[in-house]
């Protein structure tokens, strides 16, 4: 059952069967000079009014909110749950109504002086027909009223997609990042900014070359995608390197850089002209 599919008059058919549970148990009748010390029945000590006001009542709720929830209801006889909920929901409204008017029933109509002592309306059954009356009104209004057909639950908020290349601060793919054995740090008095800003001087000639042994662990960027080659000479290309982020050279080989990816790759760069380094 999928919770956010039910609307803002589903909500009020729910708070309505509540509210009519909670009227079940309190007085069904009510007399005058009657001591507080007076145990009155409660709507469940009356056979007709638990049947045809509370038990139909929340019945017809339920119908009305799991033929909402559900993504293909079963029917029945033929009936969707919906309307069959609802035809419950006018039933129960109808019959709280009909013991307002004729509390005791036929008792009131035995003898020539019947109604007097008869008892009224309790608080139980008045809130009863409180709440189906609301009930019947929110499970029939739902589909025509906008206000009642919004959703019940706000939908989540889809998370924020990050810029393309863009890394989280201190995070993988960022020169100032933390990485084990010292990866990352950017290297004091290196040129350079990262791909995208406003360099100091324009760089179109290649990196120096570095002997093996001085080389230290660097962020780059490449001006336009670049292929990663695998490390053991295939012609395949294993990724591609994207402008506009940052990628750390692990070891330089002749004129080519191993770099190694976001998600741990590691493969040659063999065209490193015109790289930023971090």
């Amino acid at each position: 059952m999928n919770i956010r599919s039910l609307t803002r008059g589903d909500g009020v058919v729910i708070g309505a069967a509540v509210l009519l549970l909670i009227a079940s148990f309190l007085d069904l009748y009510s007399f005058d000079n009657v001591p507080d010390s007076v145990d009155l029945p409660s709507l469940w000590g009356s056979g007709p009014v638990v049947f045809s006001v509370v038990l139909a009542g929340i019945i017809g709720a339920a119908l009305v909110v799991v033929g909402r929830g559900l993504p293909q209801a079963p029917k029945i006889a033929g009936l969707e749950l919906v309307p069959f909920g609802v035809a419950f929901t006018v039933f129960a409204a109808w019959s709280a109504l009909g013991n307002i008017f004729d509390v005791p029933s036929g008792f009131d109509n035995i003898g020539d002086n019947g109604s007097e002592g008869a008892p009224s309306p309790g608080i139980g059954i008045i809130l009863a027909l409180v709440a189906t009356l609301l009930m019947a009104a929110a499970a029939l209004a739902t589909p025509l009223v906008p206000a009642l057909k919004g959703a019940l639950l706000p939908a989540p908020r889809p998370a924020s997609p990050q810029p393309y290349g863009a890394q989280p601060p201190g995070g993988y793919g960022y020169p100032g990042a933390q990485q084990p054995g010292g990866y990352g740090q950017p290297q004091p008095g290196q040129p350079g900014q990262p791909f995208g800003g406003q360099p100091q001087q324009a760089q179109a000639q290649p990196q120096p070359q570095q002997p093996a042994g001085d080389f230290s662990p660097f962020w780059f960027a490449v001006p336009v995608p670049r292929p990663l080659f695998a490390e053991d000479g295939s012609p395949t290309p294993i990724a591609e390197l994207a402008p506009g982020t940052w990628y750390l050279a692990v070891e330089q080989r002749g004129a080519a850089l191993v770099a190694q990816t976001q998600d741990g790759r590691r493969g040659v760069l063999q065209d490193t002209s015109g790289i930023q380094r971090g």
